[in-house]
């Protein structure tokens, strides 16, 4: 066998493929092994070949299984399975015990004169004789199967590098553009982004890069089918990610994100350490991280909410850019926001939008209510009691910075306070 030029295509391949140079030859070998059984095999035989990468030597050689007489079926046992078979429509277990076959067995006594160490259950390899012919037939079907073979290869280990990858962020290229999904190039093999997984109002272009998000890795009859996503609400967090060093640092944690694909988002961040500015750290200088976040969503406005374990603190943060006067937390995660009358219609936002997203962030059901409705449930004597004293809180006290909020039980709204400020549409986007 030409070696050198062998070992040069294996290196071509396995360069261009990303397969490993011992898979390849491994894979040479079964398709070597296959080409031989097939030009002077018989059925029934296990062969297998070795090459020998130093000098190019081929060597084969037939495995058979070494039994012992209690581990075969005696013609009883066959007659008893044949009419256990004919009688039931389920499979019937041999027990452990094997039919006889030259070509796959040997008994023990018979491989004990070959190899006297040898145990029944275990392997012999027996030398076949390497033709000197292998011949031009043998030799153009193993490199159909070798090509087979690679290609099989190919397609397993790119499954398994997507698989290790579900729940992760790619690159990939538009390739094709159909009515039910866009399929794009991840590298090794190719991507599906169907249609429910697309942002509603994003357009493709074939050549176009965009970031996926790894929703399913699929071995299929076909190959690996990789499930992408672009409207997954992870997808944000794993965009900030690459942007925001903190995060990889242990720095920063986004807790939550509520997600409106293609509308706008609702990111929840907390510092891990002193001294970081966790809604300096997403926006970046002068918007840097935040826009390339921003432009890789086809414009999709965010929103960088300083999370807090306090419930009240969060929900007033999560209703940025409203500024909320006061939270009164309720039964069974409810919670009643008081807003300044011209602070409403930012507070629910375009057909509920913000409230919606401020819910979905912080988990509570939030019911907004201007001052003035307040004011007319009180004289009505409408207006629900907060739990205890202690689930009133005043919005100028929910800034995270602070160690204790301000408790008290109005009768009736204050004044407004000012909240703390937050990444809004003026600092992390723009309308």
């Amino acid at each position: 066998m030409d070696l050198k030029s062998l070992s040069f295509a294996v290196a071509e391949v396995a360069n261009e493929r990303g397969i490993s140079q011992q898979k390849i030859f491994e894979v040479i070998e079964e398709a070597i092994a296959s080409a031989y059984k097939k030009e002077y095999g018989r059925k029934k035989q296990k062969i297998i070949a070795k090459l020998d990468v130093k000098n190019g030597d081929l060597k084969f050689w037939q495995v058979r299984q070494v039994v012992s007489p209690e581990m075969l079926l005696s013609d009883e046992d066959m007659e008893a399975l044949k009419e256990k078979r004919a009688k039931s429509d389920e499979i019937i277990e041999e027990n452990g015990k094997v039919r006889f076959n030259s070509e796959r067995h040997i008994l023990i006594d018979e491989a004990k004169i070959l190899e006297p160490t040898i145990k029944a259950g275990e392997e012999i390899m027996l030398p076949l004789e390497s033709k000197e012919n292998f011949g031009r037939i043998a030799a153009q079907t193993a490199k159909q199967v070798i090509l087979q073979k690679i290609k099989e290869v190919e397609k397993e280990e790119a499954f398994k590098e997507f698989k290790d990858k579900e729940g992760e962020v790619v690159s990939g290229i538009v390739q094709r553009i159909e009515p039910g999904a866009v399929f794009l190039d991840i590298g090794r093999t190719s991507a599906v982004l169907p249609r429910k997984e697309q942002i509603y109002n994003e357009q493709y272009r074939p050549g176009q890069r965009i970031k996926l998000f790894i929703l399913e890795a699929e071995q299929t009859s076909k190959g690996p089918q990789i499930l992408v996503s672009r409207i997954y609400p992870k997808l944000v967090s794993k965009l900030f990610e690459l942007e925001v060093p903190e995060i990889g640092a242990k720095q920063l944690e986004i807790k939550s994100i509520a997600r409106e694909p293609g509308l706008r988002s609702k990111v929840a961040v907390a510092a891990l350490e002193d001294g970081i500015d966790p809604i300096g750290a997403l926006v970046g200088q002068r918007g840097t991280r935040i826009l390339a976040v921003i432009n890789e969503l086809a414009g999709e406005k965010i929103d960088v909410i300083e999370w807090n374990e306090k419930p009240e603190k969060f929900i007033a943060n999560a209703l940025s850019p409203a500024k909320v006067l006061e939270i009164r937390a309720m039964p069974k995660n409810k919670a009643i926001a008081i807003i300044q009358d011209d602070q409403l219609s930012l507070a629910i936002g375009k057909e509920g939008q913000n409230v919606r997203l401020a819910a979905k962030l912080t988990g509570w059901k939030i019911d907004i209510k201007s001052v003035s409705q307040v004011e007319q449930e009180m004289k009505e004597g409408k207006m629900p009691e907060a739990e205890t004293d202690e689930e009133i809180i005043e919005a100028g006290n929910l800034s995270v910075g602070e160690e204790t909020a301000e408790i008290a039980k109005p009768k009736k709204p204050r004044k407004k306070v000012a909240a703390k400020k937050t990444a809004t549409d003026e600092e992390a986007t723009t309308e």
